[in-house]
């Protein structure tokens, strides 16, 4: 096992207050948080640094195996790689890998909604690999071609905290055009001129949010027009275009309420129009097709219903026609609006089917317990074709194509895993009895060779449990090196998330967000119970609001645990409730609670991980963050960490990584992120005594 030495740093103790309406709390590592966008304090900076190399110290004996994970990792990504072509307006567009490349090129062919015309050249896009040359850092957050197919915008991001510089290319010469507009969200959305763009300007508060603009090529940023503003600053923006391609609509969305608006396409200066007002307590998406709106909704329909409305009086609920009626047990999750057709993606048991509307119910494609039915990519509602994708924890994601017109189905492409042979491997739904009586879904996946359910295996449970974001089960090629060495994952669908309707979401949020925990513990418990790990050597992982889960389980269960691995784990929930400056703050009151109200501040106290850090024992603990992350700021898991350290009674270790180059979701190349996958496990293998040590 990993022993303590060399000895972590130590983070001073300089008492802060921290103030509110009901009570002051002393906060000892409150001087960690630099909120410089561009650089930060030196003496901070000292500190991430000192965590960097003791952690990199303290699992120095691990260096062998990290690299033979790395190594095995690396095998199972297939170089030259590409996504399925689909069909946009003439065009079929796809994401294209060289050999070694870390990031895509963007390409695209001409062809009809059938298919691509094989005999027309292949035309470059993006290259990626290109733009991202010499960058620590580099993502491509969202682009559009516009609709006459002559021009690209794209908006990049070259430093992690989700701040895009917008730009622009001529697909016909190949010139990047000297457009140039800094500061910018990933939602882009043209206007049937192709002169026009519509996007998002980011709060430099917020981060997450800002107004929408526009913008005319050919002229400067400064000249930029103000297209709305929201003032409510727990709602969230976005842009898209509707599937009729007569609406540019902007999106206004919180957790309990909804507003959509339109701008004509045809008539880009025109203002934005209510479609659909918001209105407490109703939340709804709305596309357009033909002379109606598409409108799935929560009004009078806990699990959402599907609506149709004439295109002057979408608010008008008298002249609602129903196209999907609410239903027990069965949750509307989405849906895509085709000339020849309309597809939802449902949820029922906890497992995702997608559905084309018909006659007698129409088709139903699913793939039972356990495995993951959702909408492909669409982009185009002239396609022929329906794109979906299969996958499972043991089974890579496969591409599928329903022609509309046949109901033939089509398998496009199955992801390619070198070395990966699905049928060594196993996967199962096991429902655990929670302690108010109802039933915890969780999948399980683990290798019959090397893994019995007879209480010997070590066991992983991973979990997430907030926003009502069901944590579907998915091929994860980097966990097949755990299956390999014998582990059973399972993946606790705990309370906060959707699985089981948005009932199950209510009863995991705000006042009611202990069961989420209490879930994650029970589940655990009733694995072990049932066989499927050994008590000794269970282990948990989350990340984000998952990372809150791990920091309360460890709190109030640690004793069940072996070994945590929180990623950017949100873990400091009261003093970033209170205060607005933090982005994410204002839009997520809804989620946790407003602290300024003394009930939820009592609840959201109760179970705050860095408030309840206590003189007790604690599982060994690998924490990670990023430098730039724009949703959990990096002093969450320093101050986490430095605290921890302080107050429990155990000699074992307690591990922070700071990804200096990156943000919420880590390095941002496909081989890039492997090191930070061969880290966790390593640790993880370590503390299962299965790690060979130089």
């Amino acid at each position: 096992m990993l022993t303590p030495q060399p000895l972590p740093p130590l983070a001073p103790a300089r008492p802060h207050v921290v103030t509110s309406p009901h009570g002051d709390r002393i906060d000892e590592y409150y001087w960690l948080r630099d909120d410089d966008p561009r650089a930060k304090r030196p003496e901070v900076m000292a500190h991430l640094e000192a965590e960097n190399r003791y952690t990199e110290a303290m699992l120095a004996p691990l260096a062998p195996l990290q690299a033979q994970l790395v190594a095995e990792m690396r095998s199972r990504i297939q170089d030259d790689d590409s996504t399925p072509p689909v069909y946009d307006h003439g065009w079929w567009v796809w994401r294209e890998y060289a050999a070694g490349a870390e990031y895509p090129r963007l390409l695209r062919q001409r062809g009809g909604p059938e298919r691509p015309d094989a005999k027309a050249p292949r035309e470059l896009m993006l290259d990626q690999p290109a733009r991202a040359a010499g960058q620590a850092y580099y993502r491509v957050g969202g682009w559009a071609v516009s609709p006459d197919g002559r021009r690209l915008a794209w908006a990049e991001d070259t430093g992690g905290r989700r701040i895009h510089t917008l730009r622009f290319k001529d697909l016909a010469s190949g010139r990047m055009l000297p457009d140039e507009v800094p500061g910018v969200l990933e939602d882009l959305a043209w206007a049937n001129d192709s002169r026009t763009l519509f996007y998002i300007r980011q709060d430099p508060v917020t981060l997450q949010s800002g107004p929408v603009w526009r913008h005319r090529l050919g002229t400067p940023a400064a000249e930029d027009v103000l297209v709305y503003e929201e003032p409510d600053k727990s709602l969230f923006v976005g842009l898209a275009r509707s599937a009729s391609e007569r609406y540019v609509l902007i999106e206004l969305h919180g957790t309990d309420t909804t507003e959509t608006r339109a701008v004509p396409a045809d008539a880009p200066t025109a203002p934005a129009r209510v479609v659909l007002a918001r209105r407490p307590g109703v939340r709804h998406s709305a596309d357009h097709r033909g002379r109606r709106w598409f409108i799935r909704t929560n009004e009078e329909a806990l699990d959402f219903r599907l609506v149709s409305a004439p295109e002057g009086a979408p608010e008008v609920r008298s002249l609602w026609r129903t196209v999907v009626p609410a239903r027990a047990q069965a949750t509307l999750e989405g849906f895509a609006l085709f000339e020849r057709g309309i597809a939802v993606q449902e949820r029922v048991d906890a497992d995702t089917r997608v559905r084309l509307l018909g006659p007698g119910g129409g088709r139903v494609l699913g793939a039972g317990a356990g495995h993951t039915v959702e909408l492909g990519e669409h982009r185009d509602a002239r396609a022929a074709h329906l794109r979906y994708t299969v996958t499972s924890m043991v089974r890579p994601k496969a591409t599928h194509d329903l022609h509309l017109a046949s109901g033939r189905t089509l398998l496009r492409k199955v992801q390619p895993v070198p070395g990966y042979e699905p049928a060594l491997y196993a996967t199962e739904r096991f429902w655990a009895p929670a302690r108010d009586g109802l039933r915890i879904p969780v999948t399980l996946a683990w290798r019959p060779d090397r893994a019995r359910r007879d209480g010997s295996a070590p066991l992983l449970v991973i979990g997430y449990g907030s926003y009502g974001l069901s944590y579907d089960p998915e091929f994860s090629s980097p966990r097949v090196s755990l299956l390999d060495r014998g582990f059973v994952l399972a993946i606790a669908h705990v309370r906060g998330g959707a699985e089981l309707g948005e009932a199950w979401y209510e009863a995991g949020r705000l006042m009611h967000k202990q069961n989420t925990f209490n879930d994650f513990v029970d589940a655990t418990r009733s694995l072990v119970q049932a066989g499927w790990g050994d008590a000794a050597r269970v282990f948990a992982s989350g990340g984000s609001a998952g990372g809150l889960l791990m920091g309360a389980v460890a709190n109030q269960a640690g004793g069940l645990y072996r070994a945590i691995v929180a990623k950017v784990p949100f873990v400091d929930v009261v003093t970033t409730m209170l205060d607005e400056s933090i982005p994410l703050t204002a839009n997520e009151w809804e989620q946790w609670g407003d602290p300024r109200e003394a009930a939820a501040y009592a609840c959201m106290l109760a179970y705050s991980p860095y408030d309840n850090l206590a003189a007790q024992d604690y599982p060994a603990m690998l924490v990670t963050t990023g430098l730039w992350d724009a949703q959990v700021q990096y002093f969450e898991p320093a101050k986490y960490v430095a605290r921890l350290r302080a107050r429990k009674t155990d000699a074992r270790p307690v591990l922070l990584h700071v990804n200096m180059e990156a943000g919420h979701g880590g390095a941002s190349g496909r081989f890039q992120i492997l090191a930070e996958e061969a880290r966790d496990k390593a640790f993880l293998l370590d503390q299962a005594g299965l790690a060979p040590r130089s």
